[in-house]
C-alpha cells in the first residue's frame, strides 16, 4: 500500500521575514491614513468621497488588510490635501 503524507509547506525564513515586514509597513500606513483623518475631523465616509474610493476600502487601509495601490496612495494624500511622502514620514 502507497501511503501520501502532504505537509505544509512553511516557506524560507526570508519569506516569513518579508511577510512580517509587510504586515508592520501596511499597519504603519492605514495608522498614518486614520490619525490624518481623524486630525483633520473627517469620517471614512468623507475621506472616502474625496478620494474616489469605497468607504469600506478606507476602513480595509486603516485596518492594515489592504495591499494598497500607489494610485490609491495618490489618491488619499491629495483627499488629505498632503504630499505622498507625508504619509510615510513615520517610517
Amino acid at each position: 500500500m502507497l501511503t501520501i503524507v502532504c505537509r505544509r509547506n512553511q516557506g524560507s525564513r526570508y519569506t516569513q521575514v518579508i511577510l512580517l515586514m509587510k504586515e508592520k509597513i501596511l499597519k504603519q500606513f492605514g495608522q498614518k491614513v486614520r490619525s490624518e483623518r481623524i486630525r483633520q475631523g473627517l469620517s471614512q465616509e468623507e475621506l472616502a468621497e474625496r478620494s474616489g474610493v469605497h468607504r469600506t476600502y478606507i476602513g480595509m487601509i486603516e485596518r492594515a488588510e489592504k495591499n494598497i495601490t500607489l494610485l490609491n496612495i495618490y489618491k488619499i494624500s491629495k483627499a488629505l490635501g498632503l504630499n505622498i511622502r507625508d504619509l510615510f514620514n513615520d517610517f
